[in-house]
């Protein structure tokens, strides 16, 4: 199945290179797509159960989805995940 979330904190290439590194190494999660300009996520994924770890991980690297509670602890995350994306080409 595939699916495109709305995801908070996207800010960057940075950002993005890390979402698809992060979500790639996540079972039964492909083909990672990340639009900066929309502020979302698309992926393929198997079972219901992979899309809830795909949600999971999002909001662990400070992007939660749209709609959910977005900390300041969150955001933190995310200058943090957008900086090792910016090291890590």
């Amino acid at each position: 199945m595939r699916t495109t979330v709305h995801i908070q904190n996207l800010k960057c290439c940075g950002c993005k290179r890390t979402i698809i590194n992060r979500l790639l190494e996540v079972k039964h999660i492909s083909d990672v797509e990340v639009n900066n300009e929309k502020n979302t996520v698309s992926f393929d994924y198997y079972t219901n159960r992979d899309f809830e770890a795909a949600k999971h991980l999002l909001s662990r690297i400070g992007y939660p989805i749209v709609g959910k509670e977005n900390k300041l602890k969150t955001k933190a995350q995310s200058y943090l995940s957008c900086a090792i994306g910016r090291i890590k080409k």
